[in-house]
């Protein structure tokens, strides 16, 4: 039996979300638990929602790039959309089509604003630890053919991956401990949503760019990607990352 290139990027993105040190930055895992999500799957972009300390309100903490962020903003504005919904309910969403007559959608303010970017159909995974639901991965897709059932079943591995691996930092999850990671994480959303304006301006690329050299150079430095963007959002961009050969 031959292997293909496809199952070789699979089992290098399960190493990947699985293998790390133990003081690895939980937003950083979530990011690129979403760029494996865009890489392997028919997506357009992949979100991230994570449950606050009540478990009440679900609140968005990383996307794949500026079009899934924008509609994850458009969501919490709106108090609508796949994303809160499956975050809430910790129960997958199958994949679902935004194009349907007016008043046909379950997100009758948010379909519009999505069909209008892009998007037209979404679904939904849950991202949980044992026993302790903790958010939900979100996959927005653009056109056919859409995710399948085997994709969905993919995609919550990757999210199982993640889970195991927060877990395993916290000893098989303290509750209290890993709900403040995460409030952790969205606070670190704002300075890396600043570095990444700094970026645009000093290299003069857009914002999906920025936050791909980004996350590069803090890789390369094997410097938490938090730490980087607070150098950066203080005026300090290291060379390396300024370089245009990058």
């Amino acid at each position: 039996m031959s292997t293909t290139d496809r199952e070789v990027h699979i089992a290098r993105a399960l190493l990947d979300l699985t293998h790390r040190p133990m003081d690895f930055d939980p937003l950083e895992l979530l990011h690129d638990l979403t760029a494996q999500a865009v890489s392997l799957l028919p997506v357009q972009c992949a979100g991230i929602t994570v449950l606050d300390h009540d478990g009440h309100n679900a609140l968005y903490v990383t996307a794949s790039d500026e079009l899934c962020l924008a509609l994850e903003e458009d969501q919490s504005e709106l108090r609508e959309g796949p994303c809160l919904d499956s975050a809430r309910r910790q129960q997958p969403l199958p994949v679902t089509s935004l194009t349907g007559p007016p008043g046909s959608t379950r997100w009758p303010r948010f379909a519009p604003r999505a069909h209008e970017a892009g998007i037209t159909a979404v679904a939904a995974l849950t991202l949980h630890l044992p026993k302790l639901p903790m958010g939900a991965l979100n996959l927005l897709m653009a056109s056919p053919p859409y995710a399948d059932s085997r994709d969905l079943q993919l995609a919550q591995t990757l999210c199982d991956a993640a889970g195991a691996t927060l877990a395993f930092r916290q000893q098989l999850a303290d509750k209290d401990q890993v709900l403040d990671q995460l409030q952790a994480a969205l606070d670190s959303r704002l300075v890396i949503e600043q570095a990444k304006g700094v970026l645009t301006v000093r290299l003069g690329v857009g914002m999906d760019e920025a936050f791909q050299r980004l996350r590069a150079t803090a890789r390369s430095r094997r410097q938490k990607l938090t730490e980087l963007a607070t150098q950066i959002a203080r005026g300090d961009v290291p060379a390396d990352l300024l370089d245009p050969s990058r």
